[in-house]
């Protein structure tokens, strides 16, 4: 989360991780890609929820999940590039804080989006239900997360941007790289839980061909597709920051200029990469053609009477038969197996 050391002094600024001027070449590279990682992903997190305001994907608990971790990710985007280091105060522990939440918040969302679908899918429960549940965890466990630091008096000048100090090593590890990475396993293993049980499902509709069953599978893969590479997005894009960590741990004296470059150049590509993700799905990128453009732009702007957008309904599963489905309210299933049994709603 933090990267080479470059704090402010009467005279000017110095680069002092590498014990030279801030006019090096070695600093000036590092702030210029630390502005222009955080600045690609503030634009693809504006695109993200232009997209979703658009198109309005934003109907199912799904999408609202979806939604949500945009915008976590987007003040997270604004983190790094609120500006140069700051000295030790209250506008350094303020920005060092802002980091650590919406950090935390990101990843507490693509946690929940993880869970949420192996709830819906493996163990083929409704989650409608859960949806307060989540915005306490995603919004209030990063609230102590971020405050633990600044109770303590730990966040400080910490490189390009105010975190954990460095005489605070521990702290580093406990408060982000240890959890960070512990959930990134579970949430592959989820993920392979999630691929084998929804391969067995699709192997298990034989029979007579049916068209309705025949894209439910389609829509199984392709919803499961593009989520399951959250966990990775959030793996890519922290491996190196915990290398150079680790380096500057066991090499206080000799830092890597190597490493502290890649170490900016991709720890704040989270909105980015999650907007890489979010066009995996080739759903809207259909309804991002021209006409689709414009269709949804009158619809948001002009005659809404009679232009509507179709969307999605909550997430459910159904025991009944396919035709029954028609008879439903505005639900929509995601997820259909003939042996499902729908906990939670009496099916």
């Amino acid at each position: 989360m933090e990267a080479t050391n470059i704090v402010p002094t009467s005279n000017g600024s110095r680069c002092v991780f590498f014990n030279t001027q801030s006019e090096d070449y070695r600093c000036v590279v590092i702030l210029s890609i630390k502005r222009a990682t955080g600045t690609f992903s503030l634009f693809g997190c504006v695109f993200m929820l232009f997209v979703i305001w658009l198109l309005r994907r934003y109907q199912s608990l799904a999408q609202k999940m979806i939604l949500c971790l945009t915008v976590a990710a987007f003040f997270d985007s604004v983190a790094y590039v609120m500006g140069e280091t700051h000295p030790e105060g209250t506008l350094c522990d303020f920005q060092a804080w802002w980091l650590t939440y919406f950090d935390w918040s990101a990843l507490a969302w693509v946690c929940l989006i993880t869970l949420n679908l192996y709830l819906n899918l493996v163990r083929e429960m409704s989650t409608n239900r859960y949806e307060m549940l989540y915005h306490l965890m995603a919004w209030g466990t990063p609230l102590v997360m971020a405050s633990l630091p600044l109770l303590k008096g730990y966040y400080g000048p910490a490189g390009a941007w105010c975190w954990i100090t460095d005489d605070h090593v521990a702290w580093r590890f406990g408060i982000w790289y240890v959890p960070l990475f512990s959930l990134i396993f579970l949430m592959i293993c989820c993920y392979a839980r999630i691929i084998c049980v929804a391969n067995k499902r699709m192997q298990s509709w034989l029979g007579t061909f049916n068209p309705e069953r025949e894209r439910r599978k389609v829509s199984l893969a392709e919803e499961i597709k593009p989520l399951k590479w959250y966990p990775s997005v959030y793996l890519l894009v922290s491996i190196f920051p915990l290398i150079n960590r680790l380096h500057n741990a066991f090499y206080p004296q000799d830092p890597s200029f190597s490493l502290t470059l890649l170490h900016v150049l991709s720890a704040p590509l989270h909105g980015l990469a999650n907007a890489f993700v979010f066009g995996l799905d080739r759903d809207w990128w259909n309804l991002l053609s021209p006409t689709g453009m414009q269709l949804a732009l009158q619809s948001r702007l002009c005659d809404r009477t009679q232009i509507g957008e179709y969307y999605l309904g909550a997430v459910r599963y159904t025991q009944a038969d396919l035709e029954d489905l028609s008879d439903d309210d505005d639900t929509n299933v995601l997820f259909y197996s003939p042996d499902m049994t729908l906990k939670g709603r009496g099916s």
